[in-house]
């Protein structure tokens, strides 16, 4: 039984690159990589049909983390300011104590 290699989006998008510069051949590099030539044609489909995304994803990401950046910061804020609170009620409670 054979097994399948797995590739990796890196090695892939190389590939798909090399075709569509014209560096070589779809069949040299299926040569060169010894893989089947309808596999290239597939991931080069792939690529190309995802191309657009490529951008919205970025900034669709980069929205999500400033708003989980924001997020942490408000909650820091409040933690820090309940530490503040906490650390002066210690102290009147010390400062009370030791009166007694």
């Amino acid at each position: 039984m054979t097994r399948r290699r797995k590739h990796s989006p890196e090695f892939k998008a190389q590939v798909v690159l090399e075709v569509i510069s014209g560096a070589k051949t779809q069949a040299e590099l299926a040569r060169q990589y010894r893989i089947k030539p309808d596999l290239i044609t597939r991931w080069r489909r792939q690529f190309l049909e995802n191309a657009a995304t490529i951008f919205e994803r970025g900034n669709h990401r980069n929205v999500e983390a400033e708003v989980r950046i924001a997020e942490l910061e408000r909650a820091l804020g409040k933690k820090t300011m309940e530490l503040e609170m906490a650390k002066k009620a210690s102290s009147i409670f010390s400062q009370l104590s030791d009166e007694r």
